[in-house]
């Protein structure tokens, strides 16, 4: 059993971290997506996943160094300055995938919890040449929505539709599964967008189904989105956690604190912060609903709430970071800067007024 994952988008709307990382990276409770995903996998029963990727994401995976878990990896490299939308990748690892049963393909920035294999057991069971899995939202205007027939047949599939537009609140929750078919539907060589291009004509030729799946399920495309991803699976660890915890410091879970972190006297952590492998945390400084990346130093007195700080990033004495703010990859803030709502500071960047 094979799975695509899609992971060559730029992620834009997460710049400036995805600068210097790609979405499929960060880190959700200090655990990679990518490596959740790799997981999911596995217990599902799929044995190979072919990584969809431009050659930047190809280079920093291959750095993390992730566990496999017991899967066989392949990757399948994007044309240098040529991305190739979201169909155009799974024609370009044709050759990988092969032709000889269906296979799985995931966008590598949703984080889901639902049963892949019972997806591939149903496409099988309907003999179709794809199947999509159906997520119902309150706003399905930033999403592929689909409309369906009685029998799970997908009568219509629209992008994005305008407001008031769409048929039903069902949308592409980003994992599908297609036969080798498929490739018969997508040009070779240029970009091809499964959404626009290639679906609509499967719900036309009566050969596209889609199953609902309920449960968790999170697109991770914006800043508040990821931290609302991180807030989610912290909820879930809740219940493994202690009550608060008082001492030199104090923890209010539910938080997530990796290896090699150290803390100062009087800080107050969390509740919701997640903070990364060898961070440092000076004293009476308070974090809370943030995410901060490894071997950041947040400085004595600082104050940081609703914002991310990236890997390496050192954050001054009695500085103040507010809701939205994203500090990114080895940036620096000077004492006594308060950075207003929503601010943002590029990679190695450094801050010596407020904003």
């Amino acid at each position: 059993m094979k799975a695509v994952i899609l992971i060559g988008g730029f992620g834009t709307r997460l710049r400036p971290l995805t600068c210097t990382r790609p979405k499929a990276l960060f880190p959700i409770a200090n655990k990679p997506l990518l490596q959740m995903i790799f997981e999911k996998l596995a217990e599902n029963g799929f044995d190979e996943a072919i990584l969809a990727v431009n050659a930047l994401t190809e280079f920093h995976i291959k750095q993390q160094r992730l566990s496999r878990c017991g899967l066989k990896l392949k990757f399948s490299r994007d044309p240098p300055k040529m991305p190739l939308g979201t169909a155009g990748p799974i024609k370009k690892a044709e050759k990988l995938i092969g032709h000889e049963e269906p296979f799985l393909v995931l966008n590598g920035d949703i984080l889901a919890d639902f049963s892949y294999k019972e997806l591939w057991e149903s496409h099988n069971e309907d003999k179709a040449v794809a199947t999509i899995a159906l997520h119902e939202v309150d706003d399905p205007t930033r999403y592929g929505v689909a409309e369906l027939a009685a029998d799970n047949r997908i009568k219509r599939f629209i992008e994005k539709p305008a407001k008031g537009a769409a048929p039903t609140r069902l949308i592409n929750a980003g994992a599908y599964v297609l036969s080798p078919k498929i490739f018969s539907y997508i040009p070779a060589g240029r970009a091809v967008s499964m959404e626009r291009e290639v679906f609509p004509r499967l719900a036309e030729q009566k050969i596209f189904y889609g199953r609902k799946v309920s449960g968790l399920w999170i697109d991770m495309g914006k800043p508040e989105e990821y931290l609302q991803t991180n807030r989610i699976v912290l909820n879930t660890l809740r219940s493994k956690q202690d009550k608060p915890m008082k001492g030199r410091f104090e923890v209010k879970p539910p938080v997530a604190i990796d290896k090699g972190v150290v803390i100062g006297e009087n800080s107050v952590i969390g509740p919701y912060a997640v903070l990364g492998r060898n961070v440092s945390v000076g004293c009476n400084v308070h974090i809370s609903d943030s995410v901060v990346f490894a071997d950041a130093k947040i400085g004595d007195f600082a104050s940081v709430t609703g914002a991310l700080i990236g890997e390496g990033v050192v954050v001054g004495k009695k500085t103040k970071i507010v809701e939205g703010c994203i500090i990114a990859d080895q940036a620096k803030v000077k004492d006594g800067v308060a950075l207003g709502k929503g601010v943002s500071v590029c990679p190695a960047k450094e801050i010596c007024e407020g904003t």
